[in-house]
């Protein structure tokens, strides 16, 4: 469902215009100089909703496939534990957390956010414990002694850091085309930190 509402998003937007495309982000895209720049254009609330409007936004079809590849491999896992509702607030959360690291290495300045990224990365994060148990989920005390989810989280902190050096999988700033890499990290780490606090109480191994 949340891959639908992402391309259907996506999809309307491409066909409604250059005009619709521009309007969504300046209403919608997570953009740091609101926070500091009073002359910044803006419209009033855009400056709390962007935390989290701006996941439903997509530089082009590539950036959308990415993020909608990595979202079924990995949201599917997350979702099939927690079910629906708890899915659903973990992303959230994730982008969220995403934007906010964002604003903290950010402040002030006009670049423009936009992408599932850091809901994807929260999601990520939150099936590293569940792939890697055996019969539950790793407790975090296990998680942080277990090797090949230690790997697999050094693996996917290596591609962030070059993809954000380098641009390699599309956009997430509009301005600089570059990967918003600060919002994959905290949406990792807060979606770890979510899954913990959403899943089923004396689960884990």
């Amino acid at each position: 469902m949340f891959v639908a509402i992402l391309v259907l998003i996506h999809g309307l937007l491409q066909y409604a215009g250059e005009s619709w495309q521009v309007w969504s982000l300046y209403a919608l895209a997570f953009i740091p100089a609101r926070f500091t720049d009073a002359a910044f254009p803006l419209i009033a609330g855009s400056e709390a909703w962007s935390f989290l409007t701006y996941a439903f936004l997509h530089g082009d079809w590539m950036h959308l496939v990415f993020n909608c590849l990595w979202l079924l491999i990995f949201g599917t896992v997350v979702a099939r534990y927690l079910g629906a509702a708890r899915f659903l607030l973990l992303a959230i959360i994730s982008a969220i957390f995403g934007a906010a690291t964002t604003l903290a290495l950010h402040w002030g300045e006009a670049i423009v956010m936009i992408g599932a990224s850091g809901a994807v990365s929260g999601l990520m994060a939150a099936a590293v414990p569940i792939m890697y148990g055996s019969v539950a989920p790793l407790s975090p005390a296990a998680l942080l002694i277990h090797r090949r989810a230690l790997i697999f989280t050094a693996v996917w902190l290596v591609i962030t850091l070059f993809s954000g050096a380098t641009g390699f999988t599309g956009n997430s700033f509009m301005g600089a085309g570059a990967i918003a890499w600060e919002a994959h990290i905290g949406g990792f780490v807060a979606g770890l930190l979510a899954f913990y606090l959403l899943q089923k109480r004396g689960v884990h191994s």
